[in-house]
């Protein structure tokens, strides 16, 4: 008995049903708030279990094995006009404290590469390279984020210049400080009487070593508000960062157990074995980095909690509906005087995903009705009274030629029939510009 290759999908829709319909249509709040929380986790293990966040973290730890010396390099040479160079070390330790003992001896390793590193003289190809490695892995970095907050555009070219600067000089030296900072206020007696954790032995087994967590909560949050190219609000990024720091404490304790027990996996691959595990804990890290990423994103957007990175079914009404919203919005800012809509600003004005409001202004500007600028700005490409209303749902009805669109054979009744739907718009509308309708009295 062969079975149905659709019983799958249809069960899959069943349960979304009971999850997402279910809960409103009794009414119970008590109910919703129960169903809440299974929402948000059913959306991250159905992102997770389609596998792009798992290939972008993939392509994450390739670009992390290129950067990560220089990306230490240039920290350590920021840090040293400071005099806290040598507190680089702890902060890295923290991260591959899950190796266990292996930890130690990578620490070391890549501390004496960055030390050869600062000690030689690359020359210009030497630094160029070093310098293309780490812009890749933070060009990398904000591409994976933009994908998770339904970011079709990255940053113009001139913001990446300053804004990836800033990741590069200033994020590990705030990095490092903050270390610094909580490890003054947690080895603190003020702190260790409060925490009730005085008595007995002040060691390490006196207070609890929080400060690598917290670090890590705030290290989170910033990639969260910072690397996207959209706009995203502190609390959802808070939410992320604490799962994501969260998550990345419980399964560092359960990675280190497993270390531990892996005898067998150091004898097999002898000396390879601390960089096979460095991999997977790298592997691992980004995922949990971008999980966190992902419960941001629909903290921010609950509507999008059902769909995920599927692809969003627009009607033709509905584009010709925010075809009319987007330069409805633009013509006002651009009368007004004020700043220039950006494409995020657009898509959380109009609550709809920055993929399907890309799409819909790529049209606009194909059609000449709009300007992309530089800044990553959108802006009227003509004055607003040459901007006819049927221009503006032809950009969106009748797309750009294009050679892989098929031609139908003629149906000469029913091309007759949408001829007349097509002029019957064009009348209703004939003569009305853009301007007509952001100022009917002028």
């Amino acid at each position: 008995m062969t079975q149905s290759p659709s019983l799958f999908p249809t069960l899959r829709r069943q349960f979304e049903h009971w999850l997402f319909d279910l809960p409103e249509a009794v009414g119970g709040r008590a109910m919703r708030w129960v169903m809440l929380p299974l929402r948000y986790l059913y959306a991250l293990l159905r992102d997770l279990g389609r596998g792009e966040l798992g290939l972008r973290a993939m392509s994450l730890v390739y670009s992390t094995l290129f950067a990560i010396v220089p990306v230490i390099a240039v920290a350590f040479s920021v840090l040293k006009a400071f005099g806290y160079h040598r507190e680089l070390e702890p902060v890295l330790f923290e991260f591959l404290r899950p190796l266990g003992d292996q930890g130690y001896e990578l620490t070391g390793s890549i501390m004496g590469f960055v030390e050869n590193v600062q000690g030689t003289i690359l020359g210009t190809v030497g630094f160029a390279f070093l310098l293309y490695t780490v812009v890749s892995m933070i060009q990398k970095m904000e591409d994976s984020l933009n994908f998770v907050w339904h970011v079709e555009r990255p940053r113009s070219l001139a913001r990446r210049v300053s804004e990836y600067l800033v990741v590069m000089l200033i994020g590990p030296a705030i990095a490092v400080f903050a270390m610094v900072l909580l490890a003054r206020v947690e080895a603190s007696d003020v702190l260790a009487r409060l925490s009730g954790l005085a008595a007995g032995d002040t060691g390490t087994l006196g207070t609890p070593h929080f400060t690598p967590y917290v670090m890590v909560v705030a290290l989170f949050a910033f990639v969260y508000v910072y690397m996207p190219n959209t706009r995203v609000r502190i609390g959802p990024a808070l939410v992320g960062a604490l799962f994501a720091g969260a998550l990345w404490a419980a399964v560092g304790a359960l990675f280190t157990r497993i270390v531990v027990y892996s005898a067998k996996t150091a004898a097999v691959y002898a000396g390879f074995a601390v960089v096979l595990l460095f991999l997977v804990w790298v592997y691992i890290s980004w995922l949990i980095l971008l999980l966190g990423a992902q419960l941001s994103f629909y903290v921010q957007h609950p509507e999008h909690l059902r769909s995920g990175h599927a692809e969003v079914p627009l009607t033709s009404a509905l584009r010709e509906r925010m075809a009319l919203a987007i330069m409805c919005l633009v013509g006002e800012r651009f009368l007004a005087g004020g700043a220039r809509w950006t494409i995020a600003g657009l898509a959380e004005r109009l609550d709809v995903p920055g993929t399907v409001l890309d799409e819909i202004v790529s049209s606009l500007q194909a059609h000449g009705l709009v300007l992309d600028v530089e800044d990553d700005t959108v802006a009227p490409a003509r004055d607003l009274a040459a901007i006819t209303l049927d221009a503006i749902l032809d950009a969106v009805r009748h797309e750009t030629p294009d050679p892989r669109r098929p031609t139908p054979r003629a149906v000469p009744a029913a091309d007759q029939a949408a001829r007349l739907a097509d002029e019957a718009m064009r009348a209703s509308l004939r003569g009305r510009t853009l301007r007509d309708l952001l100022q009917p009295g002028d």
